[in-house]
């Protein structure tokens, strides 16, 4: 599997994932593995949401006057 997703890929998968546990259709056998990437996918979103909130903050401290 590809953990260079972007934020919208790996969300999707993280609710089909969800979905697919709360429905059941994932057997005993399954479900550690869909946990396993359930995390890796929170993993790689929290990753993205940081790395874009940093951006943020830096765009706008770059256009706030200084002493402000």
């Amino acid at each position: 599997m590809n953990d260079n997703l972007n934020y919208t890929a790996a969300f999707e998968e993280l609710q089909k994932i969800v979905s697919e546990i709360e429905q059941g259709t994932i057997s005993v056998d399954e479900l550690s593995e869909k946990v396993k990437r359930a995390s890796q996918l929170i993993k790689i979103c929290k990753s993205k949401l940081t790395d874009t909130e940093e951006d943020v903050n830096k765009i706008l401290k770059e256009l706030t006057p200084e002493g402000f």
